[in-house]
């Protein structure tokens, strides 16, 4: 992406005004802040399906009887109301969504799809929230949430738009869950270990959150609780399912959020990875980390909150910028749970076994999608 401006010749200073999230530690921001600095993993059988068939049966599982549309429009009332927005300037926002397509429809025969669009969520929750339109709905995999914010950063910083919803959901489906199980691709010991010797896969998760993102000259009364000072995004294309070993799409990622942000390695206090606890992509991920960040790539402190969360898929952006901006907030680091033992493949500072306290200015948050996909956002204390 290039640099964008506002009117004035410079790009305006996007701020996070309100969010709100749900994962499989619960409803809301502070479920999540427990869960997290718990550091006990939200892993447990999963209840909304049948999984006598998998190899694997635990998942960091909700409510059985979720409903992801219902569960996004409480959130974008919380998320609002904790911004402040007044009707007017709700009137005048518009939402972007990422999310899992529903899998009824991909049963249907082609000409029925056309009926059921994905952006059809995106559209019913602009009008029942009172957004002036919804824009694109984002449906690429694990970096479906990160690009959504990344698309609102652009509009809000080229001075298109003064305010912009982002909203990102995925519930652990049995769809999905075949797909990982079927590819061997979920850790049959029940645990997501990222970054540790013995990995043996991810674990899906629960995930829904919404942001509300606002040009910091936008609203003189709206109270920040982060800015958004980077974010990038960058493809390898060296494989439909898999990194490029040497994390050269993931570098690159870095090093345009980093250098939109204007900062340098040495400015960054944690890293949110995207860290999925399989073997061939954490190596590919600390490469990439090693490549962007130089000598500073053992130095700054590493942990994937997916230990604790699960994937969430098209929302694990969306959950992780959560996480990176209470981290901004209370000076502590959640942990990389799971942990065995060092890789030599994954040369990092990983923050263990408890939480880390340290003063918290900018986190970096990184994901990785099939593809050789890559997206990773900035955000920094106010």
């Amino acid at each position: 992406m290039n640099s964008t401006t506002g009117a004035g010749g410079s790009a305006r200073t996007v701020v996070l005004t309100g969010m709100a999230v749900t994962t499989g530690y619960g409803h809301g921001v502070d479920a999540l802040r427990t869960g997290i600095y718990s550091g006990v993993p939200a892993f447990k059988p999963v209840t909304r399906f049948d999984t006598d068939r998998y190899r694997v049966g635990v998942a960091a599982q909700g409510p059985a009887d979720l409903d992801l549309d219902t569960e996004l429009k409480t959130l974008t009332e919380e998320a609002c109301k904790q911004a402040g927005l007044s009707t007017a300037e709700r009137a005048e926002a518009l939402l972007i969504a990422a999310r899992h397509a529903d899998p009824a429809v991909s049963r249907l025969p082609r000409e029925r799809q056309r009926e059921r669009p994905i952006g059809d969520t995106a559209r019913w929750l602009a009008r029942e929230c009172g957004f002036g339109a919804a824009g694109r709905t984002y449906i690429n995999a694990c970096v479906a949430a990160g690009a959504a914010v990344a698309e609102a950063a652009v509009l809000i910083a080229s001075g298109r738009q003064d305010r912009v919803v982002v909203a990102a959901g995925h519930l652990v489906d049995p769809e999905s869950f075949t797909t990982f199980d079927a590819g061997r691709a979920l850790a049959p010991d029940g645990r997501l270990r990222p970054f540790s010797a013995g990995r043996k896969g991810l674990l899906l998760g629960d995930g829904a959150g919404v942001v509300v993102l606002e040009a910091a000259d936008s609203r003189p009364g709206a109270n920040p609780l982060a800015r958004l000072t980077g974010w990038g995004q960058a493809g390898d294309a060296h494989h439909v399912c898999q990194p490029h070993p040497q994390g050269l799409g993931m570098a690159r990622t870095i090093e345009r959020a980093l250098r939109r942000a204007g900062l340098g390695p040495e400015d960054l206090d944690y890293v949110n990875a995207h860290g999925t606890g399989t073997p061939y992509n954490d190596s590919a991920e600390t490469a990439g980390m090693h490549k962007a960040f130089g000598e500073w790539a053992e130095r700054i402190p590493v942990s994937s909150t997916k230990s604790m969360t699960g994937h969430a898929l098209q929302a694990a952006g969306m959950v992780e910028l959560v996480i990176s901006v209470l981290a901004l907030g209370s000076g502590l680091l959640p942990v990389n749970s799971g942990y065995l033992g060092p890789d030599p493949d994954c040369r990092l500072d990983l923050v263990l076994d408890t939480p880390r306290e340290r003063e918290v200015r900018h986190v970096i948050s990184l994901n990785s999608a099939f593809g050789g996909a890559n997206t990773a956002l900035v955000v920094s204390a106010v």
